[in-house]
């Protein structure tokens, strides 16, 4: 299939939305992105109404598109079925030694690509590499259904991870790092309700979530 400008329009903006670079609550012209990616409104038009089908806008005619910021408890709910679904995902990884060798082997690549990416200050790729990292374990989990939906997380994630970056890229940035090997740790120590509680007061921390007491409680 032929790669169209519309295709790229929704790309971009899109990528723009993710990294928070288009925040929520920002109106953008048909024509603003037109000059931006030097094609017709045409293509612009059709990349916009792809968006708004997916949620990431809202069309008003003759004003432009509203960026749509995060909804009331989106970020409460993605972080509760993150949780429930990493945790489920690290208590069938540590079932086998080679399976948890090979994933903490693989995070621990990424707490290195996190660690030199930090220091870039190149905050939308830290973003993504944080997604990166939380999709290791998922992954590895060996349920390709939990895996497929996870996935659909992502593009939350990244948005919701960027934005929480902004804030205090320095601190946000080592707290992830400082929690990433925490995670790592429980994961090569076999420790899922370990990594439960971690992974639980990690993303509610790095996304400015009050303190809740975890959903289960994971027995191994």
């Amino acid at each position: 299939m032929l790669y169209s400008a519309a295709d790229l329009v929704f790309d971009t903006v899109k990528e723009c939305i993710l990294t928070g670079e288009l925040q929520g609550g920002e109106l953008i012209s048909e024509g603003d992105i037109a000059k931006r990616l030097e094609v017709s409104r045409t293509p612009v038009r059709e990349g916009f109404l792809r968006l708004e089908a997916a949620g990431w806008m809202r069309l008003y005619p003759k004003k432009g598109a509203l960026i749509l910021p995060i909804a009331d408890g989106e970020a409460e709910a993605v972080v509760e079925v993150r949780y429930l679904v990493e945790t489920h995902a690290v208590r069938r990884i540590v079932q086998s030694d080679s399976a948890t060798e090979r994933v903490v082997s693989e995070l621990l690549d990424s707490v290195a690509r996190l660690q030199a990416l930090r220091h870039s200050n190149d905050t939308a790729d830290f973003a993504a590499e944080d997604a990166a990292f939380h999709g290791i374990i998922v992954q590895a989990g060996t349920n390709p259904i939990l895996a497929d939906f996870y996935s659909t997380l992502r593009d939350k994630q990244r948005r919701m991870s960027a934005l929480s970056l902004a804030r205090n890229p320095r601190a946000v940035g080592a707290d992830i790092l400082n929690d990433h090997e925490e995670l790592v740790d429980a994961v090569r120590r076999k420790d899922v309700e370990g990594f439960a509680e971690a992974i639980w007061l990690h993303m509610r921390s790095v996304h400015g979530l009050p303190p809740l007491p975890q959903p289960d409680r994971v027995r191994t």
